[in-house]
């Protein structure tokens, strides 16, 4: 194979060696002796002898100059590796930076075949991911899901046992689907069980996990320096703690505290039972009340204080009130109105775009590392990082909320030091939504009323099944859904003229876990943005439906599941999958609500496009640019000149009681009350 299609087996089944047959035995790699470790380099005729027969295709590796990569080697091959570590960060964006800048796909090919076999697994894999999606001559790759290399990130691995001897033992034709049982972590005597479905959902972990491998923190300038890369941390973030906070009231559970103390013990305990395989250690366990503690993990260079972090957030605190940051030399940089929120964002992860990471240090990802190692902070019993220590399992403790709501907190101490938009700035003249509503799929179903509902579905579980058996082995899971449903609204423009608009969609709960009206402030902060489209008013009447699949937040559960076998790739289906993993999972789209209902706000505003427009435009409908609320586009502006969560993302005059006060002054916006009722059935995906 001389086409980058090629790179794709460096991409199965990480644990066995590169020689291994790939592709369900069909593709094998070829490579030169020189290129085997020592262990198999004495056998190294045998192994070609005793592969080679069944394969239908053969990758040649070039041999070439062998790439320096000891830098990589200080990260043990079967050990930890995370991109909260900042050594293991800057290995990481060395890395990438050494495979984007190969000259060409059978250099970096033949790059990619050694070092495979010789690195850190996560580490190979995610730079090798970021660098195929940033290299002109490979980015039209499917790449694939964490899912597929890595299934003991986000199964119960009770199930592993069971698909093994269902695949070696019953042939392919004859095979049953292995069951993978909710709450395995913890029982309804643990309160925040009740968001486990949430928290554990396989598609809200890929979600974060992709996000990342977008917007990664290191590397190549042109690989990290995305647009609003920033702000998209601050906002797709802050969106994760609205829709956890609306699920929580869902369950009669108050918002998540912000972990505003590092001082005080933790009372959320979190017990994973994750075993990694290329480890073969289960996650540690934090039991509740953990105190946090000063990290001496001299190994990892993790060695810091409290006290590091709470200087690095009083700096931070202080900068927002003071109007600046502090560059190096003592250069103020205007947090303004404009880019404010985008030198924020980049300082509080923190990326390789901080202005000044010496003064603001690293606030958001040492956090998550105080959390991680909080049960051995010395490495005295030798205990890698909690499942909060990694990107791909962060989500599934309650502790993530807590961290994410404080640095959200700090956010919105910075938006608050802004003006409440004004009415040049929220309204549209001309523009009079006349009526908005939303109606299930289905004959006679009530207005205003939506349906969620269990669904189980099947995943292919077979390519994480390192050494493990060919064909298809299924796991069946089951996780929240919704029943599709249609926006309809009709729109009057009365300016004589063509118009453009967009449509911003957003749903709030309407009270909290005690049946308590929420304030306007309280709720805006609460605003899940559902969907943003562009829409063209012609003079007079116009009437619009939008489809909930069309979302510009989502992402169908069967991208998260991509086939990477070759054999495959050339197939029409598989065109949607390239770089369009990243995106929020369709099937937590709305809140669980309750089973006897629960009402929520929702609210749509079109604005004017004209003040909308960054000047390119888009399809939509296009491959990958269908979830670009908080993934962007490739290559490409962030396609919203407004400031992300627009209109909520700022503070609203006090006059401004509720939503409809808000709303009433403006044509171009309307609310109205929904009730979401929750079926407690699981229903099979079709």
């Amino acid at each position: 194979m001389s086409d980058n299609r090629k790179l794709l087996a460096l991409l199965q089944r990480p644990l066995e060696p590169t020689f291994f047959p790939k592709d369900n035995g069909k593709t094998l790699i070829d490579l030169p002796e020189s290129y085997l470790t020592d262990r198999y380099k004495p056998i190294g005729d045998t192994l070609q002898t005793r592969f080679s027969s069944d394969a239908d295709t053969r990758i040649a590796v070039r041999a070439s100059t062998l790439p320096d990569i000891a830098f990589a080697e200080a990260i043990p091959r079967r050990g930890d590796f995370s991109l909260f570590i900042p050594k293991h960060r800057e290995i990481a964006g060395n890395l990438i930076d050494l495979f984007i800048n190969q000259p060409d796909v059978d250099t970096l090919m033949s790059a990619g075949s050694y070092a495979r076999d010789r690195l850190n697994l996560i580490l190979f894999q995610y730079a090798m991911a970021v660098a195929i999606q940033h290299r002109p001559d490979t980015k039209n790759l499917n790449i694939p899901s964490f899912l597929e290399l890595f299934p003991d990130s986000f199964v119960d691995p009770t199930v592993f046992p069971q698909l093994r001897e269902e695949g070696a033992v019953v042939a392919q034709k004859d095979r049953i689907t292995i069951d993978i049982q909710m709450n395995f972590t913890a029982s309804d005597r643990e309160d925040e069980q009740r968001l486990a479905y949430f928290r554990e959902d396989i598609g809200v972990n890929l979600h974060h996990w992709h996000w990342h491998l977008v917007y990664p923190g290191e590397g190549p300038n042109s690989v990290v320096n995305k647009d609003r890369r920033g702000e998209l941390f601050y906002y797709m973030h802050q969106q994760l703690i609205a829709r956890y906070n609306c699920d929580r009231f869902c369950n009669r559970l108050a918002r998540v505290r912000p972990l505003t103390s590092l001082r005080e013990a933790l009372p959320e305990g979190y017990f994973p039972k994750i075993v990694r395989s290329f480890t073969n250690r289960a996650f540690p366990a934090r039991p509740q009340n953990t105190i946090l503690r000063d990290l001496n993990r001299i190994e990892e260079n993790v060695v810091l204080t409290i006290n590091d972090i709470e200087r690095w957030g009083s700096r931070i605190a202080e900068s927002i009130d003071g109007g600046y940051v502090v560059a190096p030399g003592g250069n103020r940089i205007p947090l303004d109105e404009q880019t404010g929120i985008d030198v924020l964002g980049n300082i509080m992860e923190p990326s390789a775009l901080s202005v000044n990471s010496q003064y603001y240090g690293n606030y958001h990802g040492h956090m998550h590392n105080l959390i991680a190692y909080s049960h051995d902070p010395e490495n005295r019993f030798l205990e890698g990082y909690g499942v909060v220590g990694e990107f791909q399992t962060a989500m599934r403790d309650p502790a993530f909320y807590r961290l994410h709501a404080q640095v959200d907190n700090m956010f919105h101490r910075y938006k608050r030091t802004l003006q409440p938009y004004n009415s040049n700035q929220l309204g549209y003249a001309g523009v009079q939504i006349q009526s908005f509503g939303v109606q299930l799929n289905r004959a006679n179903a009530p207005a205003n009323v939506l349906l969620t509902y269990w669904q189980r579905s099947q995943i292919n579980l077979s390519t994480g099944l390192d050494f493990g058996p060919e064909g298809n082995v299924f796991a069946s899971f089951t996780h929240l859904q919704h029943a599709p449903f249609t926006y309809r609204f009709t729109v009057n423009n009365t300016s004589g003229a063509a118009r453009r608009g967009t449509c911003r969609i957003f749903i709030a709960p309407k009270v909290d876990e005690r049946n308590t009206p929420l304030t306007m402030d309280e709720q805006r902060l609460l605003m899940v943005e559902l969907d943003k489209f562009r829409v063209n008013l012609t003079p007079g009447t116009n009437n619009l439906v939008r489809r909930s699949e069309q979302s510009s937040v989502t992402i169908p559960y069967e991208r998260d599941l991509p086939s990477v076998g070759l054999s495959n790739v050339n197939l029409p289906e598989t065109e949607q999958f390239r770089f369009c993993n990243c995106g929020w999972p369709h099937h937590l789209l709305l809140p669980k609500g309750s089973a006897e209902g629960m009402k929520f706000d929702l609210f749509l505003m079109i604005s004017n496009f004209a003040d909308d427009t960054v000047n390119q435009e888009f399809d939509e409908n296009i491959n990958c640019n269908d979830s670009h609320s908080f993934c962007g586009i490739r290559d490409q502006l962030y396609p919203d000149k407004r400031h992300m969560g627009y209109p909520f993302d700022r503070r609203i005059p006090v006059a401004v009681r509720t939503l409809t006060d808000f709303t009433r002054p403006n044509s171009n916006m309307s609310n109205i009350e929904v009730n979401i009722r929750f079926t407690n059935l699981v229903i099979a995906r079709t």
